[in-house]
């Protein structure tokens, strides 16, 4: 049994929260330059090449690649011969986020009751996901997601003879429907099958996956490729003001489902797509 004291899990989730405001990930990064080299609308590039120096500006002076510094949610795949010791592991969650968010000056989004709406002015509490893995290791992907593109999302509890047709629909729909609200150009995140919840889940983890990693399911992998191309086809372009690129990527996740069922969840994330991931 190897133990694990929570004061490191605050300490890296702290760091993490200001490394994924503050950069791209290498994966994000290689995309978006990708795009600007081959959008087709002079405006799109413009825009693309604003978005570049944007970047370059967070860099240089170390400030927030988005104002929106989002919600923060935590995956947390805890290897089951690990033990933590020290306190508690969601107490220490919350606490490497308020540090983050009140040491790296970023702005605290989050209210504390979705009716009374007063802010909480650290940025807890965080949406917290935990999965238990073989092994001795802890593996934590911190990704803020911010709400313009958050709001945007949908999920569909499609019948098993919408097949898959009724899927693609589905994954155009969503992103018709979100045109210029969630910032393109953006990343899409798919879960398929499951049930209503396991489906958006998906969705959402789904937009972590690093871009240059494909799926191993040849339709699936066919699928993305497929959506890609179609999304991009719609124009809505960088900004929603035209071009070839409305999309980065299209990640898609799937699990088993019900014989009744075919759940299809759409999870819109924005240009700068934030994640770090990171093992202990």
């Amino acid at each position: 049994m190897r133990e694990i004291a929570v004061k490191d899990i605050t300490k890296e989730i702290a760091d993490m929260c200001i490394q994924a405001n503050h950069y791209l990930s290498e994966d994000m990064d290689q995309a978006l330059k990708v795009a600007t080299k081959e959008e087709k609308s002079p405006l799109g590039k413009k825009i693309l090449e604003q978005l570049q120096e944007n970047l370059t500006i967070a860099d240089q002076e170390t400030i927030p690649i988005c104002q929106d510094t989002g919600m923060a949610v935590v995956f947390m795949e805890i290897g089951q011969d690990v033990h933590f010791v020290g306190g508690s592991l969601e107490d220490a969650i919350n606490e490497g986020v308020r540090q983050g968010y009140i040491d790296g000056y970023l702005r605290k989004s989050v209210v504390g009751d979705p009716i009374e709406r007063v802010n909480t002015k650290d940025n807890t509490p965080a949406v917290i996901h935990y999965s238990i893995v073989t092994g001795d290791k802890v593996k934590i992907t911190f990704a803020p997601k911010g709400f313009g593109s958050e709001n945007m999302s949908r999920i569909f509890m499609l019948k098993p003879a919408d097949g898959i047709e009724g899927v693609k629909n589905a994954i155009l729909t969503a992103v018709k429907d979100a045109g210029p609200n969630a910032c393109p150009p953006m990343v899409v995140g798919v879960g398929i099958g499951g049930t209503f919840e396991k489906s958006a889940l998906m969705a959402k983890q789904a937009l972590t996956r690093n871009l240059n990693q494909k799926p191993e399911i040849p339709w699936v992998a066919d699928l993305e490729k497929e959506m890609l191309e179609k999304i991009n086809g719609l124009g809505i372009g960088p900004g929603g003001l035209g071009g070839s690129t409305t999309a980065l990527a299209v990640n898609i996740n799937t699990y088993a489902t019900h014989i009744a069922g075919l759940p299809v969840a759409v999870n819109i994330c924005c240009h700068v797509n934030r994640h770090v991931v990171r093992e202990l």
